[in-house]
């Protein structure tokens, strides 16, 4: 069942401006969140310490006097004076290279930092949205992951401090709904990919992409047969805003349901880049999930949403994106000299 504010934001009337608070706003997703509800009129208070966020994907917003930028990590408590109607809990590294270099820190994000916010929600009567992970599901034993399968993690190896750090954090948004009567929402994010993702950001998408326009062979760990289900970045964006304005406080997943191995990614990436590159596989890392495909039943059913970007048309987008970053400074570089 979906409320006035759902109907109000995405049918003929407006929504009534509102102040979003959106912890890691200059992360890769966080950014592009930060440019649709700065678009729909809301103020925007972002906090990013950027540990792994860019100061370049909140730039085209600094000017703007219904955006504030706060440089704190979320594992201080927040002191915000003016009300706040929204929080959307963005913060914590998400690829396994940046996350794996301070795993204490990550596991110290992803569980004080959501209770510092949890907090500030409590105190502002704030709605509060977390930004979870399909890899809460772990490695997984069924082949297509729905929100009450509870998963197969491992507490004790390289990806623990990530994905128990966010089974914590939705707990916590558990209990201070069911204790304190906070509005909270658990969006369960599938893999997610898109301009502004760093070229050195680990994920395989921007991996094979970055590789193949710098003619280096695109790395498989393992035999590529592990699959993985990719979701563009407005899709997603337009989940997460979908379920903040939901009545749903149980965890949804948002990701696109179509699944590629990641050999046939590999593949896509040297057809559409026209590379010379060869594909070159080396050791599968530990606890790296056999399979990842998302059942959006809930997502579709509660917040009426679907992924409207194929696979296809997605990697087009990034591919000329990461093109202009690779390409660009170079070419401006040369004309200085």
């Amino acid at each position: 069942m979906k409320d006035l504010a759902f109907e109000e934001s995405h049918g003929s009337q407006r929504r009534e401006r509102i102040t979003i608070l959106i912890a890691g706003g200059g992360g890769f997703l966080g950014s592009h969140l930060c440019e649709k509800l700065l678009g729909e009129g809301n103020r925007i208070i972002c906090v990013d310490n950027f540990q792994t966020g860019s100061r370049r994907n909140v730039a085209p917003f600094i000017e703007n006097p219904d955006f504030s930028l706060i440089e704190q990590d979320v594992c201080i408590p927040l002191k915000i004076k003016e009300p706040v109607n929204q929080i959307y809990n963005m913060a914590c590294a998400a690829s396994p290279p940046s996350y794996q270099q301070n795993p204490i820190h990550t596991l110290m994000t992803n569980i004080i930092g959501a209770k510092n916010l949890l907090d500030l929600a409590r105190r502002k009567g704030a709605r509060i949205l977390q930004s979870s992970t399909s890899e809460i599901y772990g490695d997984p034993e069924i082949p297509l992951q729905v929100e009450s399968y509870n998963g197969n993690v491992n507490t004790c190896g390289p990806r623990a401090c990530y994905d128990e750090g966010k089974r914590a954090a939705e707990t916590l948004f558990w209990e201070y709904n069911e204790l304190y009567g906070v509005q909270t929402r658990v969006a369960r994010i599938f893999n997610t990919y898109g301009p502004r993702m760093h070229p050195k950001d680990g994920r395989v998408v921007s991996n094979f992409i970055v590789q193949a326009l710098e003619g280096e062979n695109l790395t498989i760990y393992g035999d590529g047969s592990q699959t993985r289900s990719f979701c563009f970045v407005s899709d997603m964006v337009d989940g997460l805003v979908r379920l903040m304005a939901s009545n749903e406080t149980m965890p949804v997943n948002i990701g696109n349901p179509d699944e590629f191995t990641i050999l046939d990614l590999a593949k896509i990436v040297q057809r559409k880049t026209l590379t010379r590159s060869r594909i070159e596989f080396t050791s599968l890392p530990k606890d790296d999930p056999r399979q990842r495909r998302p059942d959006i039943g809930r997502a579709a059913a509660v917040l009426d949403w679907a992924p409207k970007v194929s696979l296809d048309e997605g990697l087009d987008h990034m591919i000329a994106w990461f093109r202009e970053e690779l390409i660009g400074p170079r070419l401006t570089d040369a004309l200085v000299q």
